[in-house]
């Protein structure tokens, strides 16, 4: 089996499971993520591969992070995840890129991603829900972090937080590649 294919059981698996734990209905989970029902139908068959926003989505609507939906194992209290390990969600051709790293819940999701954007590139977030908060912190070049159409420059070596539920953008306007390592904590689910 693929690594694809994993992936797309491991999410089909943890995505029924978790709208069963939270005795949510299909067209429930739907409206709560903005996703049609059909599309979850095909997701919790593993007749598709979704993008990476409507994962966020269904994981922002189930208040767990995308590192439970794409788990394939249960592991134990402490998770080692090899550098081989870690999950390329977003990639363009000019080079940019974003892994996830690790994630946990604790009390709700809890994300840490490696991200890498080419001079010119950027990458568009929607909202997500309230009590949502983002750590960046840029390890080479410059990050122009956009939060609420707000442009902020984040220079090497500095750091950032904000809160995650505006429109926010990771953008590189700059001449250098930019490197960032980032954080995300989404509240639970009440």
């Amino acid at each position: 089996m693929s690594d694809l294919d994993l992936l797309t059981q491991s999410l089909a698996r943890n995505v029924r499971h978790w709208r069963a734990v939270r005795g949510f209905t299909l067209d429930v989970l739907a409206a709560r993520a903005g996703v049609s029902r059909g599309m979850l139908i095909q997701i919790e068959q593993a007749r598709t591969n979704p993008s990476i926003g409507t994962v966020v989505k269904i994981g922002d609507a189930l208040g767990v992070s995308i590192t439970t939906l794409l788990d394939y194992e249960q592991g134990p209290k402490v998770q080692i995840v090899p550098a081989e390990k870690a999950v390329r969600l977003w990639h363009t051709e000019a080079g940019s890129f974003n892994r996830l790293l690790a994630g946990t819940e604790a009390p709700g999701p809890l994300e840490m991603w490696d991200w890498y954007l080419m001079p010119g590139e950027s990458s568009p977030s929607e909202p997500h829900p309230t009590g949502t908060v983002e750590i960046v912190h840029v390890t080479h070049g410059e990050l122009t972090l956009t939060v609420d159409g707000v442009d902020h420059r984040v220079p090497t070596g500095a750091s950032a937080s904000f809160e995650a539920n505006k429109a926010h953008v990771y953008g590189n306007t700059g001449d250098v590649p930019t490197r960032m390592v980032m954080t995300v904590s989404v509240p639970p689910v009440p």
